[in-house]
């Protein structure tokens, strides 16, 4: 006769589900201790909710130094923290109240003026203050299931806080975003107000001279993140950096740039496909739209000058920028080039004026003029320092004869409108 298996796979069949039944009863037989550890937390609820406060005011310093009004708040949401745990003990299936019954009364303001950290710190200990009263609240039957839900209970709070917070930084990021925008077009349309300056301090401005303006192509497709990257990259050249986004164009306000050469240079890189074009400094952000102006003047001629560098500056766009109209671009030449030549006199224009016309020939300048060529040379020279353009250069030529032209039709114009003097 065979012997009788002994394993555990020979075992009666009743057995395992004898343990399972145990092991299921064991909840009813429990209930009792539960249902008495919830009488005794609803009745304790506000002597923990004393005591829990008493120890916010011994254990964080910070706490005792927040105005009466954050006190109260912050002592309201470790009340309803205490209150809400009652509640989730009962039904702990219903982690979702947490947020609402914990920070629902909290005000918007708190997560301005307590940080995170804080917050934390605070859940801490109220937690820790519920823990030490585990032992009487529990009556010894039922002490390491309280703890135990104590300590579950702590993580839905802490993650409750944090998301909070996280709400919280969305909304101040967006409500920012929104106002750098606000900024950004007000320096464009040049308003000058005292809503504006309010709105500059709101942002953080702290530059007080050396504005630039940057305008250029928006990506095809920006990322949600492409602001964000486009103002860490211009941290790391400028003081301040503003950016907006209008249409399919891209605006930098730059302040406090140190070496603007390679600060263009590699931001440029940062716009879409086409001429980036900057404006001149101004002294003030109030002052900007000066600078935007000539920027978005220059990105509307630039396509007239293919070889452009880029980025390029809106004032090497002048000629270009006369052409399409640009007022502004017309001043600037009469008032920086022609004026000054005019005014260092010992015949700049005039011979500025035949070098041009003749080719950029020296010898016939100088025949034109019957003066040495080394004297040409001279008066070039001097043409050069005076309005920091060289004729020799034929781009910088262009400038130059652009500027002749513009300070004739100037110069005609107002003996034109010069009244007519008395015989």
């Amino acid at each position: 006769m065979p012997r009788p298996r002994t394993d555990s796979s020979a075992a009666p069949s009743g057995a395992r589900p004898a343990a399972s039944r145990s092991t299921k009863s064991a909840p009813d037989k429990a209930a009792p201790t539960n249902a008495a550890t919830l009488d005794r937390l609803r009745s304790r609820i506000g002597a923990l909710s004393t005591t829990t406060l008493k120890r916010l005011e011994n254990d964080l310093p910070w706490y005792r130094s927040l105005r009466p009004d954050e006190r109260a708040a912050l002592g309201l949401v470790a009340q309803k923290g205490i209150a809400s745990f009652v509640t989730w003990y009962e039904r702990p299936a219903s982690p979702a109240w947490v947020m609402n019954d914990v920070f629902g009364t909290a005000p918007t303001e708190l997560t301005r003026s307590i940080s995170l950290q804080r917050a934390l710190q605070l859940i801490r200990v109220v937690v820790e203050a519920v823990e030490d009263q585990v032992p009487d609240l529990a009556g010894g039957n039922d002490e390491a299931g309280l703890r135990e839900a104590v300590l579950r209970y702590s993580r839905e709070v802490a993650f409750a806080a944090a998301d909070v917070y996280a709400r919280a930084a969305e909304t101040r990021g967006a409500w920012d975003t929104r106002l750098e925008a606000l900024v950004v077009d007000a320096i464009l349309r040049g308003e000058s107000s005292d809503a504006l300056r309010s709105r500059i301090a709101a942002v953080g401005w702290k530059s007080s001279g050396r504005i630039t303006v940057m305008v250029g192509s928006s990506p095809g497709e920006p990322s949600p993140t492409f602001v964000a990257e486009v103002r860490r990259a211009g941290s790391r050249f400028a003081d301040d950096t503003l950016v907006g986004i209008q249409g399919d164009r891209l605006i930098l306000v730059l302040g406090g740039i140190s070496d603007q050469g390679p600060a263009f240079l590699r931001l440029s890189e940062l716009f879409g496909p086409g001429p980036v074009v900057y404006g001149p400094e101004s002294g003030s952000l109030v002052d900007a739209s000066l600078s935007a102006q000539a920027a978005f003047a220059g990105l509307t001629a630039a396509r007239a000058w293919p070889a452009a560098p880029r980025p390029v500056a809106a004032n090497d766009l002048w000629p270009e920028r006369v052409m399409s109209g640009d007022e502004a671009a017309r001043r600037d030449l009469y008032k920086h080039i022609y004026v000054p030549l005019l005014n260092a006199g010992n015949g700049l224009v005039e011979t500025l004026s035949s070098y041009l016309a003749l080719g950029h020939s020296l010898e016939a300048t100088a025949r034109e003029l019957f003066v040495h060529a080394n004297t040409v040379r001279y008066r070039l020279r001097r043409v050069s320092d005076v309005t920091g353009w060289d004729p020799l250069l034929p781009r910088e030529a262009f400038v130059l004869q652009t500027a002749l032209v513009v300070g004739r039709l100037v110069g005609s114009r107002a003996t034109q409108d010069r009244p007519p003097t008395r015989q």
